[in-house]
């Protein structure tokens, strides 16, 4: 039987065909870097110095894994991962997911505007509320009015934003050695703000609206190019894409990682070494580090903070309006004109608009934050768990079920999800 993340050789190594490959796991792999996930590094780098670098290393493999499987459900099925469940799971479980996601997703929009619209108050000055208002209105008008082909060129070119973090680390003094080591040697801590810390790391890493948003841009990338069918029922097109899923995936969330690596290391060097161990918000971080680590240092995290979270909003957005349509059967696609898919669109403009208006209110978005998180731990397992047995069912996959080690890959990450959740409620409930 046919596996899914088997090697092709590829012929055609030049650099405008690796360029191409990188598509919806690059994408994915950068838009979970965002505001509020710099927010939670931040303060992991923070609290506890090099003693957080290994997560990277751990959660890296296993979100490949998860990635790789959401990528190939939809471009095997042709379908995104709202109506694959519709389709073979009950409906409660359906419009459960799809319910939870739209409410987490609107919190972290809420979030990630709130710390954009901060970090230009603190470089410029002026009122946040209405650096929010155009922050959400300029990433509301780019999702409405550009096609899913060029929208998507403008995402990877917004993700260079993120190397500003790793330019960061090379402002100030490091000792590698001690890098590596703790990388590799992790010095362990069982105390309730270690583990709630790990928990929040694993949980901003591996998110549910990352699984939807790139299940469903497999689809629109197929959809994209005519001659490109389900692989499902286009069999010979299956090695071509499953090698591009593969580097696609393998390299976006090596990006992703790497980018938080280093932004754990440049607050542990910086803010860490000098007694600054509570962070809330990626702007304190922005803020914290301009006495210590200078000018400089101070206006490339601030940009990278405003750059990701143009990157994230649409992903963020996007996810939630493919899981809606997807639930409801509306015609949902970037690719679509605003009034060729209303609902779709309608959707992208309530979760940005609400988050927007969040804002506007007296609601603390970096408490609904904490909120948004939990309720992303815990959709995060039932979701992941559904996947993996919808990539084992061939009246989903056909001939193409993930093979053994991706299997074994997905399922030790749903395991160790179950237990990070697990963990959570154990530490809220003390």
């Amino acid at each position: 039987m046919p596996q899914t993340d088997e090697v092709i050789v590829d012929r055609d190594a030049s650099p405008e065909s690796w360029l191409k490959k990188l598509g919806p796991g690059w994408v994915t792999g950068a838009a979970d870097d965002d505001p509020s996930g710099i927010a939670t590094y931040s303060q992991a780098g923070a609290q506890f110095g090099f003693n957080m670098l290994w997560t990277m290393l751990l959660t890296y493999p296993l979100m490949v894994g998860i990635q790789m499987v959401s990528a190939n459900i939809g471009r095997v099925s042709g379908h995104g991962l709202a109506t694959n469940i519709r389709q073979h799971y009950p409906a409660w479980l359906l419009y459960l997911l799809v319910g939870l996601l739209i409410v987490a997703n609107t919190i972290n929009i809420a979030a990630d505007i709130a710390a954009m619209a901060d970090v230009l108050k603190l470089l410029v000055g002026g009122p946040a509320e209405w650096y929010a208002l155009g922050f959400g209105m300029a990433s509301l008008l780019l999702q409405l009015f550009i096609p899913y082909q060029p929208y998507a060129r403008i995402l990877k070119w917004i993700t260079l934003t993120l190397l500003a973090y790793v330019a960061t680390v090379f402002v100030v003094h490091i000792s590698w050695i001690q890098v590596i080591a703790h990388t590799l040697l992790p010095h362990l801590s069982w105390t309730a703000q270690y583990i709630t810390t790990v928990v929040a790391v694993f949980g901003t890493t591996i998110s549910p609206y990352l699984f939807f948003w790139q299940a469903s841009q497999e689809v629109e990338e197929q959809q994209a190019h005519p001659p490109e069918k389900a692989l499902k029922d286009a069999p010979e097109q299956a090695s071509a894409n499953f090698h591009r899923i593969k580097i696609d995936t393998w390299l976006g969330m090596a990006f992703s990682n790497l980018i938080a690596f280093f932004i754990i290391l440049t607050t542990a060097v910086t803010l860490h070494a000098n007694g600054v161990t509570e962070i809330l918000t990626s702007t304190q971080a922005a803020s914290a580090l301009r006495p210590i680590a200078g000018e400089f240092a101070f206006w490339l995290f601030s940009a990278g903070i405003i750059g990701t979270g143009f990157l994230a909003i649409p992903v963020l957005a996007g996810s939630a309006a493919y899981a809606v349509s997807e639930a409801f059967q509306w015609r949902g696609s970037l690719e679509l004109k605003p009034n060729q898919a209303r609902g779709f669109y309608g959707m992208i403009t309530a979760s940005t608009l609400i988050g927007v208006g969040i804002c506007f209110t007296h609601i603390d978005p970096i408490k609904a934050l904490y909120w948004s998180a939990v309720i992303n731990g815990v959709i995060s397992v039932p979701m992941m768990v559904v996947m993996m047995l919808m990539a084992a069912r061939t009246d989903i996959m056909g001939q193409f079920v993930i093979s053994r080690r991706l299997k074994c890959l997905g399922w030790t990450g749903t395991g160790i999800m179950a237990i990070a959740v697990a963990v959570m409620f154990w530490s809220m409930g003390k």
